[in-house]
């Protein structure tokens, strides 16, 4: 399945594709906001505010999966993300990353070895999926976080022409 063609949710319920951002550089991240790493909710944005001139969004996925540590709905995760971390960048639906229930987006997403050759599974919240403009993915465990150089350098790499 081509990732553009991926039917999405937004967190206000408005229908979406991931195409809808092409030509961008995406970051991809499963979010929560009850979580030790939810923090990184504030280096996200940065990240965002600071590329989004340049063709880049990060791109928020909420999730349930990991301890319970996504228990709202879509409206008290809005007012939590915009209200806490001034979040403006574009937050989905909840969905399940792992399981047979997994988001078709996931589905292809965790095929992707992380820089140690891991595929599989989504290990915890914030784990993080670059896709290119020309749609090559790179994968980003929980622990990196978005000031990264890693995370960084990849981004402005992935940044389109």
């Amino acid at each position: 399945m081509d990732l553009t063609d991926v039917p999405l949710t937004m967190l206000d319920g408005e229908p979406a594709f991931l195409g809808d951002h092409a030509d961008k550089a995406l970051l991809v991240v499963n979010v929560a906001s009850k979580c030790g790493l939810t923090p990184q909710y504030e280096g996200l944005e940065r990240l965002h505010e600071t590329y989004a001139p340049r063709g880049f969004s990060v791109l928020g996925f909420p999730c349930n999966q990991f301890g319970e540590q996504e228990p709202g709905t879509e409206e008290e995760i809005q007012t939590f993300c915009s209200m806490t971390y001034g979040v403006t960048f574009p937050m989905f639906s909840k969905i399940d990353v792992n399981g047979e229930d997994r988001h078709p987006l996931y589905e292809e997403l965790t095929r992707v070895p992380d820089a140690e050759g891991k595929a599989g599974d989504v290990v915890w919240n914030f784990e993080k999926f670059l896709i290119s403009p020309d749609g090559e993915v790179q994968r980003f465990r929980p622990l990196v976080t978005p000031e990264d150089p890693e995370l960084v350098e990849a981004v402005e790499a992935a940044l389109p022409s």
